[in-house]
C-alpha cells in the first residue's frame, strides 16, 4: 500500500486521508470525470512530492502519501485546487451543474 519515501535527513511513510464531496453532494462524478480525475492527480504526483495512493468513486476519496515538509493543509490545498480547476476546464459539464442549479 504505501512505501517509506527515504531522504538524505529522514526516512517517512505520512498517509493523509481527504474526502472531498461535491458541492451541495450533486452527482456529478461520472467514468469521464473519474478518468480526469485520475489523470490531474498523476500530474500533481509529477510536480509536487505527494502521491496519490489511491482515489475513491462517487466522491473524491484520495489517500495520499508525501514527505514531512508539507503539512496536511498544503496537501489538502494543492489537491483539491488543482483537481477543481482543471476538472472545470476538462468537463465544464460539472461546473454548470455545481453552479448552474441543474440537479
Amino acid at each position: 500500500m504505501s512505501e517509506y519515501i527515504r531522504k538524505s535527513h529522514n526516512v517517512s511513510v505520512l498517509l493523509y486521508h481527504l474526502v472531498c464531496p461535491a458541492k451541495y453532494r450533486r452527482v456529478v462524478f461520472t467514468e469521464e470525470v473519474d478518468n480526469h480525475i485520475k489523470a490531474v492527480c498523476l500530474e500533481i504526483s509529477k510536480r509536487y512530492e505527494v502521491q496519490v495512493v489511491e482515489i475513491g468513486k462517487d466522491h473524491v476519496h484520495f489517500l495520499s502519501q508525501s514527505v514531512p515538509m508539507y503539512s496536511a493543509t498544503q496537501i489538502a490545498r494543492i489537491v483539491k485546487s488543482i483537481t477543481a480547476r482543471e476538472i472545470f476546464k476538462l468537463a465544464p459539464s460539472v461546473k454548470k451543474q455545481l453552479w448552474g442549479g441543474e440537479f
